[in-house]
């Protein structure tokens, strides 16, 4: 245990991230899981990314915040996987308090700037369902660029506020990590320092990155709803319900699997359940949005034909 002196304390400069250290005999099964998942999900992803590029067909709104998205899930299953890992084959669970950070930083940000985006897709078919005729003129290419890069934006800045907060902290205790990634709570915890104020304004950026969205979300599919059982044809409803039904499909498991890891109470005893609670968030859920667009949505099928 690497540590620093600080006047009378003494600094930790270096955590241990715990992993599945606890369950031994299932290493090599989780390791050869872990890699053949992270290939799946970064291949998928970077072939939806390259259809979007190269089909013309594909070159409409819809299928531009596509490609952000699939863009997003690569880098952020990269910010948690390889260093996984890296330490399933070399043993070495010790991560430097800056590369720590630096892990928070870009995977809340990324976190951050799903939620938006998501919201930026529902409101793209909100647009081609209910104000067909305005598509063209709303949807256009300025747009688009404006709302994807906003989104961006937005969830970085907010993880940059709180990852610059978490730098002020003193780590002077244990420096180990319970879980498989540097997270907020199992790595705030392990501070002496004050941490009433990180923990309010992280609540607040949380909540106004999350709820908000949910909230635009969940109301732009009821005006969708509407919309759409107003069409007389069965044809039509299908026609008009199958371009929305991945979509919906993804934000529900995104925002289904983010309230079963931070919102549903845990005891302290479940801690390894826990973490595969915090597995399908951060590591199934990219790997399954590909699939679903590729296998759920008509134009995707075709461009791979």
């Amino acid at each position: 245990m690497r540590r620093a002196e600080q006047g009378n304390e003494t600094a930790v400069v270096e955590f241990i991230i715990l992993g599945f250290q606890s369950i031994p005999e299932v290493q090599f099964i989780l390791f050869l899981m872990f890699l053949v998942t992270y290939i799946t999900t970064v291949f998928g992803n970077l072939l939806i990314m390259m259809l979007v590029v190269t089909d013309h067909h594909l070159h409409n709104p819809m299928f531009f915040f596509l490609g952000n998205l699939s863009l997003l899930e690569t880098c952020y299953t990269s910010t948690i996987l390889p260093r996984m890992l890296a330490s399933f084959l070399t043993n070495k669970y010790v991560i430097s308090l800056s590369g720590c950070f630096l892990q928070y930083f870009f995977f809340t940000g990324l976190a951050g700037a799903e939620c938006c985006l998501l919201t930026v897709m529902s409101y793209d078919r909100y647009i081609a369902i209910c104000k067909p005729l305005h598509y063209t003129a709303i949807m256009n290419g300025r747009c688009c660029l404006q709302l994807a890069g906003g989104s961006w934006a937005n969830g970085l800045l907010a993880s940059a506020i709180v990852t610059s907060l978490m730098q002020q902290l003193t780590f002077c205790g244990p420096n180990e990590i319970d879980h498989f990634f540097c997270d907020f709570m199992p790595v705030v915890k392990l501070s002496c320092s004050d941490t009433h104020w990180i923990k309010l304004v992280t609540f607040i950026l949380a909540s106004l990155l999350t709820l908000p969205p949910f909230l635009l979300t969940l109301i732009s599919y009821v005006y969708i709803s509407n919309t759409v059982l107003r069409i007389p044809s069965c044809t039509g409803r299908h026609k008009a319900f199958s371009t929305c039904s991945s979509h919906l499909t993804v934000v529900t498991l995104f925002y289904g699997t983010l309230i079963v890891v931070y919102l549903v109470p845990k005891p302290n005893t479940l801690g390894d359940l826990s973490k595969v609670s915090s597995v399908c968030y951060t590591v199934l859920t990219p790997l399954v949005n590909p699939l679903i667009y590729s296998l759920r949505n008509n134009n995707i099928k075709k461009a791979l034909r």
